[in-house]
């Protein structure tokens, strides 16, 4: 989702998962609900790009709901969105409700005629409830029309296998860990000492995370807010590609793509030590390595905190031929109950901040993760998360210098000719 919102190169099986009645017709009619109204059957198809988790809200849906049935179908992160782009083009095959990634939001939101306004079916009223960065990124760019709402952010950390680091020689105490990193640079540092004693384990799992995290801290990423692409004269993107470039060839990456199925068993061997890790990732952690629980740890990210990894947003296209019904399933998946719940069970931080101060969630300790204090970790990353501009194709552009940094560690280009085959590739993105 970010909300467990695995974001870039994120191979996913594809899934569906039906909740509701027997019957998963769209629409026909006849005979009487429980509630004696009219039994006309409605189905809602909902599109993610991972498990979010939603099933037991769905059925908290059907509880008013009777006569929804529910859908839910799954596709690989960056498939996912080019579906997207590709269904409202063609205007046939777009779900009722479909997730947008925050790297993706700004391209959507412009096609504000493909989408339901959502102040038409009662949402304008959370306003209140959300960030108010968070809630902007859900309008049209002239701010009238309501076309997503916030499922949640993802305030930066890093989550560490302390047993890795006991045999590497390293302290394992979260906040001695993070005394290691102040800087990225300390970050390489420690993985330099870590591989040269660690007995075959890698540093970190892949570049593409630690780059996007190292340009979300940035105070300008891709794009300027005139939606000036950026990204090829932007220092802060340079630093970020040189830096991850110098860590590949120093041997400090496992060399797997985040979400893949190898990167799956990577995190159950122990094969790498560090996974830059915004709340929602300690769920995707915990449902990829279920029998590591307890090895891990929580720490704070190299380069001073801030940044926001992933987040969602749950949007209603207007092929969708249920624009009530789907409006009320987006205001339950992403109410303040929804959204709790949701931490607890799945790591997703809320993007409704009155909750950063509920005891639920400053209180909660998650004992995958060696009984680390994630709440008040993750509410106070969020707290000093200083948000940044979000240009309409970001996530192409983060494809594309993810794509630049697998060619060095697969040898097929020196960093300086794959920074100028970005450069090059970036011309293309419009």
């Amino acid at each position: 989702m970010g909300s467990f919102s695995p974001r870039i190169v994120t191979p996913l099986l594809a899934a569906a998962v039906l909740v509701g009645a027997t019957s998963c017709g769209g629409g026909g009619t006849g005979g009487t609900s429980a509630s004696g109204q009219p039994a006309g059957k409605v189905k809602l198809t909902v599109a993610l790009f991972s498990d979010f988790h939603f099933a037991p809200l769905y059925e908290e849906f059907k509880k008013t709901h009777p006569n929804v049935d529910i859908v839910e179908r799954r596709a690989q992160f960056n498939d996912h969105h080019r579906n997207l782009t590709t269904q409202l083009a063609t205007g046939a095959g777009a779900a009722d409700v479909v997730a947008v990634e925050a790297g993706y939001i700004a391209q959507f939101t412009p096609m504000a005629d493909k989408f339901y306004d959502l102040n038409q079916y009662g949402l304008g009223k959370r306003q209140g409830d959300y960030l108010d960065w968070k809630w902007k990124q859900g309008l049209s760019p002239d701010g009238g029309r309501l076309l997503g709402l916030g499922t949640d952010v993802g305030g930066l950390a890093m989550c560490y296998r302390t047993d890795l680091f006991k045999k590497a020689g390293l302290p394992t105490d979260r906040d001695e860990v993070g005394k290691l990193w102040p800087t990225w640079e300390d970050y390489m540092a420690a993985g330099k000492k870590f591989v040269a004693n660690a007995g075959g384990a890698k540093w970190f799992d892949g570049p593409g995370e630690n780059f996007r995290a190292m340009v979300d801290q940035a105070p300008v990423g891709f794009y300027d807010q005139q939606n000036n692409l950026v990204a090829g004269t932007n220092p802060d993107v340079k630093k970020a590609f040189d830096l991850n470039a110098e860590m590949i060839q120093a041997g400090l990456s496992a060399k797997l793509a985040a979400f893949s199925p190898p990167w799956n068993t990577g995190l159950t061997k122990g094969s790498f030590a560090t996974v830059i890790c915004p709340s929602w990732k300690t769920g995707s952690i915990k449902d990829a390595a279920p029998t590591t629980s307890g090895k891990w740890d929580v720490a704070a990210v190299p380069g001073g905190g801030g940044g926001n990894q992933g987040g969602t947003h749950l949007m209603a296209p207007k092929q969708g031929k249920h624009p009530k019904e789907a409006a009320e399933l987006i205001d339950l998946l992403t109410s303040k109950a929804s959204q709790l719940r949701l931490f607890t069970e799945a790591g997703a931080l809320p993007s409704i901040p009155a909750l950063y101060d509920d005891p639920t969630i400053t209180s909660f300790t998650n004992p995958f993760f060696n009984d680390a204090p994630t709440g008040k970790i993750f509410t106070d990353a969020a707290k000093a998360l200083k948000p940044q501009y979000v240009g309409p194709k970001a996530g192409d552009v983060l494809t594309t210098f993810g794509n630049a940094l697998q060619r060095i560690e697969q040898g097929k280009q020196n960093p300086q000719d794959s920074w100028t085959q970005a450069l090059d590739d970036l011309q293309r993105i419009k």
